[in-house]
């Protein structure tokens, strides 16, 4: 008779089907739980629905006046220029206003941030998807590696959120003129400021240098030829006047004329060491809406009202084991 090896359940490999099998079995129990505790609490609604009655009035009641008018909060962004500064020294910049307790209650972004007008600060990175320099999304969900060759963050961007209640929202305005006083005011990020702000007048000049010599070495390849050759695009005769070494520059004027620009644009930008490129926009969908509120704290009440009456419908129970 051979041999034969016994194996134990746990020893034995499990495949494919068997871990499917195995996870369509935990969903089902999960299921079937879920359905009794359903169950369960529809009955405790029925038998003592005098007092889950009673705590769900009392949650949505609770609902509304938390969600009153003058409650409602209202998510406000802007997307801030870094002149000079690396994000880093912009987060410690602005990490006594994010804490809302360093800045004395005398000034005006102290007096906005005690007072709850300003709150929830927070600041998010923005992505360029396409690698051309201009951002192209907001990371709000936090999912952007900065180590990423991609999606790469920006390092002269940011985006400033707060929340305001809606009686401030005529204050926003003062609220970002304070926030701009408070950042522009950091002695780090105004050293910072002045010395990126002297390369970029020289990098600003050497550009236009290099335009004007682009265009005057195209003017002397243009004008000296004076040969009218044909050309044919797409189909049409076209006359194309000048040397065929011309199109040698042509690729360069594009590139240096678009590095100009870019650079006219962050120095006309380069005001002060932090700029907004939009003023603060309020959203005008509300951070938890009135509904919403109502819901959740229903739920609440609806889930704490049947703990209450599990625990009447087994007090009996109850009395017995806390009297062993």
């Amino acid at each position: 008779m051979n041999n034969q090896q016994i194996t134990s359940p746990a020893d034995k490999e499990m495949n494919f089907f068997d871990l499917c099998v195995a996870i369509g079995r935990a969903i089902g129990r999960l299921c079937v739980a879920c359905w009794r505790l359903l169950s369960r609490m529809i009955r405790l609604t029925y038998r003592y629905w005098w007092l889950v009655l009673t705590l769900v009035v009392l949650a949505v009641a609770a609902a509304i006046y938390h969600t009153r008018t003058d409650n409602i909060l209202y998510r406000v962004n802007a997307v801030a220029f870094i002149n000079g500064a690396s994000v880093p020294q912009f987060e410690q910049a602005f990490a006594p206003i994010m804490s809302g307790r360093l800045l004395p209650e005398n000034t005006r972004m102290g007096w906005y941030l005690s007072h709850k007008q300003a709150q929830r600060f927070s600041i998010y990175r923005i992505v360029d998807a396409k690698g051309d320099g201009t951002p192209d999304y907001i990371d709000f969900k936090r999912k952007s590696n900065p180590k990423d060759t991609v999606l790469v963050q920006m390092q002269d961007r940011v985006c400033i959120q707060f929340c305001t209640p809606s009686y401030a929202i005529p204050l926003v305005p003062k609220i970002e003129a304070a926030i701009l006083e408070v950042l522009n005011g950091n002695p780090s990020l105004q050293q910072s400021y002045e010395v990126y702000r002297q390369n970029l007048a020289e990098e600003v000049a050497f550009n236009h240098r290099q335009s004007m010599k682009l265009d005057s070495l195209t003017s002397a390849y243009y004008y000296n030829a004076g040969s009218v050759m044909p050309m044919t695009t797409n189909g049409n005769a076209v006359n194309y006047y000048g040397d065929r070494k011309i199109r040698l520059f042509l690729n360069d004027i594009y590139n240096q004329q678009q590095r100009a620009r870019l650079y006219d644009y962050k120095m006309q930008l380069a005001t002060a060491p932090v700029v907004l490129e939009n003023h603060f926009a309020v959203s005008p969908k509300p951070v938890h809406s009135r509904m919403e509120c109502v819901i959740i704290f229903f739920l609440l009440g609806w889930i704490v009202g049947c703990l209450l009456a599990e625990g009447v419908d087994r007090r009996k129970e109850i009395i017995s084991w806390l009297k062993q």
